[in-house]
């Protein structure tokens, strides 16, 4: 196993290669150890990437450096997660620039059920706050697990009543997991692990540097099943956040907020142009995403005993307001071609309707 995370970290430490282009490498090279093995011109064959890229890829310092990299997370306990382990969030592996590899500490489930991101403002009012406690307080006995980014305001909160109220929560960081940024933050982190996880796809060593926080929001949205933006003002990572779980095909919500009002800007602009639903409650979260059951199997599901598995989680994974087909077949981790095959057979049965924009929704 070492061996194998061992080219796998490497492979993301080279030059010129990232998460697409190491995903098109896995594709066409019959063995990863190849690409440290090869040389340069049997590489070029095997992969069609031109010369100067792989002339600076300095492979033998990115082996070396990855079984440092080996001994110093075995030392202090971080797990790897390869894109191909079963372990690796099953919603995050289907985005296109989905990492390689990611690293982890706590016990977190990072494929549970329904995981949700909550979002928003560093600069939070107590009234933004207010509204991601009353949010967090519904997901209380739903089977969710929140996800966010251990930021000032917003995200902090959201982790924090999540602590408190002994709800799963996952905070993906910006930096190697052998450092707590903010730094203020770092008790906040040690609560977080003791019903949760701290989630990064830097390896240790890496700075807080502020182009890894776009990165870091992609995995915040992929992980997901539903983003919420609390209160945003209108820039900023809670709206790329919201930007690219809307473009990862993800439920995005949002709280409206005073027009007056810079914090709720964002929040504003995202419901405007039909980028997120309006929601203004917890209440409305569960009714939208089809989880008014607190975990239960919805009510077709029971009535029909004859639905075989596969159908049962297709309609499981539809809502009461319309699930985009693309969400479903990643719920199901199904195929689109299967999928569209088993969505006819529960039309005809009449559990679920098509509806505009590749939505279904049960009846």
């Amino acid at each position: 196993m070492n061996s194998s995370y061992r080219y796998r970290i490497a492979m993301t430490l080279l030059f010129g290669i990232g998460p697409r282009r190491a995903r098109s490498l896995l594709r066409c090279l019959p063995d990863i150890e190849l690409l440290f093995t090869s040389s340069l011109r049997e590489l070029q064959q095997l992969s069609g990437f031109p010369p100067h890229v792989l002339k600076k890829m300095n492979r033998e310092y990115a082996l070396s450096l990855a079984s440092d990299i080996l001994e110093f997370n075995l030392i202090h306990n971080i797990q790897m997660l390869s894109i191909d382990d079963a372990d690796y969030p099953r919603r995050l592996r289907q985005c296109e620039d989905a990492p390689l590899v990611l690293y982890k500490k706590g016990d977190a489930e990072l494929n549970a059920s329904r995981m949700v991101a909550v979002v928003g403002t560093r600069s939070s009012t107590d009234y933004g706050e207010q509204l991601c406690d009353e949010l967090v307080d519904s997901f209380r006995d739903q089977s969710i697990t929140v996800v966010s980014g251990l930021a000032y305001g917003i995200d902090a909160q959201a982790h924090r009543h999540s602590c408190e109220l002994g709800i799963p929560n996952i905070a993906v960081l910006g930096n190697g997991l052998d450092r707590i940024y903010p730094y203020q933050h770092r008790k906040l982190a040690a609560m977080i692990l003791e019903n949760g996880a701290l989630v990064s796809e830097f390896v240790p060593g890496t700075a807080p540097d502020r182009e890894n926080f776009p990165q870091r929001n992609r995995i915040v949205a992929g992980m997901c099943d539903a983003i919420v933006v609390v209160e945003s003002k209108d820039s900023g990572g809670s709206l790329i956040t919201a930007s690219l779980g809307f473009n990862y095909n993800r439920d995005v919500f949002a709280y409206p907020g005073d027009v007056h009002k810079a914090t709720f800007k964002g929040c504003n602009q995202l419901i405007q142009q039909d980028a997120a639903r309006l929601i203004t409650s917890g209440k409305d979260l569960l009714a939208l995403m089809g989880w008014e059951l607190s975990g239960k199997k919805p009510v077709q599901t029971q009535c029909f005993p004859d639905l075989t598995p596969i159908q049962q989680s297709i309609v499981e994974a539809t809502s009461t307001e319309g699930t985009h087909i693309d969400v479903i077949a990643m719920r199901c981790e199904i195929p689109i071609s299967r999928l569209q095959t088993e969505l006819l057979a529960l039309e005809l049965d009449g559990l679920i309707r098509c509806v505009p924009g590749s939505r279904y929704k049960r009846t």
